[in-house]
Parts: structure tokens; C-alpha cells; sequence
């Protein structure tokens, strides 16, 4: 089931319980587009009781289409800050006082039970495992658009990891 037509119950944000490690990540986020101003309201709602009114997304610019530096939910201004450094696979949700959540995203094509596997293991008590490992584990990472171009280029019959020629 892809996540555009996933049920309306389906959790999008799962995150570790407070005593936890932080590890890598707090925890996963499913969003449902890459429109980062689209997806920031039902986040920032999200993760009101947990860190207080959002007031700043850092984000990956890589990974997101955004037109705007800040925004307004809830009468409240929103930072959008994108950070070139930043691991494609991670935004940084700052509200209250300085409470800031690391949160995976799940990129929002990925298949219904392979994203609900990686907020399960993402927000597991103590998981310490880095993003890249946590998609990989439930085939929720894309594959690279570099390696596709190259292999179409050499039509086809590039060599692959573990294939034979």
C-alpha cells in the first residue's frame, strides 16, 4: 500500500519514550509529500504535548521543496531553515524552551508496512541504529538516482553488488 493511500489511522510520527538513549534519532516521521510547508502543521500539532510549540524545522534543502524561510501555524512563526550539511535523511524540530526531537523521515512514497517498521524500530527504547540503517532494514530507502542512471547508461550491464555477469 503506497502512503498516498494509506489508511487514515496509520501513525506518521512515533517517538522514543522520554527515559530512552537518543542515539541517532528520537524517533520517525512519515510525511506525506516533500512540500515541507504542507507537512509542518500536522508535525508541529504533533509534537506540541511532547516539546512545546514548534518554532524552528531544520531541514535538509536536498530533500524538500520548500518557497518559504518561515511560516505561521496557529498565530505562532515557524523557522524553516535549511541546512546543506545536514544528513538527507533527518530534520531537527525545535519548540518550547529549546526542546529539540531528531527525527528520521521515512521519504513519503515508501510502502505502508515497510514505513510503519521503520517508526516501530526508529522510536524502540534505546535503538541506536543510524538513519541510513533503519531505512535499509525495511527497504525504505530510495534507490540511489546516480547508480540507476549509471546502470541504464551501461544498458543495463553494469555489474552489481553480489550479482554475477
Amino acid at each position: 500500500m503506497r502512503a498516498d493511500s494509506s489508511s487514515p489511522d496509520t501513525e506518521r510520527l512515533s517517538i522514543k519514550p522520554r527515559n530512552s538513549e537518543s542515539g541517532h534519532v528520537d524517533g520517525a516521521w512519515w510525511p506525506r509529500s516533500r512540500d515541507l510547508t504542507a507537512e509542518v502543521p500536522e508535525l508541529a500539532t504533533a509534537l506540541d504535548g511532547r516539546i512545546g510549540p514548534v518554532w524552528r524545522v531544520a531541514y535538509p534543502p536536498s530533500g524538500w521543496a520548500v518557497t518559504v524561510r518561515e511560516m505561521i501555524y496557529q498565530g505562532r512563526l515557524i523557522k524553516l531553515e535549511g541546512i546543506g550539511s545536514q544528513n538527507v535523511h533527518i530534520v531537527h524540530v525545535t519548540g518550547g524552551s529549546m526542546h529539540r526531537v531528531t527525527l528520521l523521515v521515512i521519504p513519503p512514497g515508501t510502502d505502508e508496512l515497510a514505513a510503519e517498521g521503520v517508526l516501530a524500530a526508529a522510536s524502540g527504547q534505546n535503538n541506536v541504529t543510524c538513519p541510513e540503517m533503519l531505512l535499509d532494514e525495511f527497504g525504505a530507502r530510495p534507490t540511489p538516482e546516480n547508480a540507476l542512471a549509471r546502470w541504464e547508461s551501461e544498458g543495463g550491464r553494469g555489474e552489481i553488488a553480489g550479482a554475477g555477469g
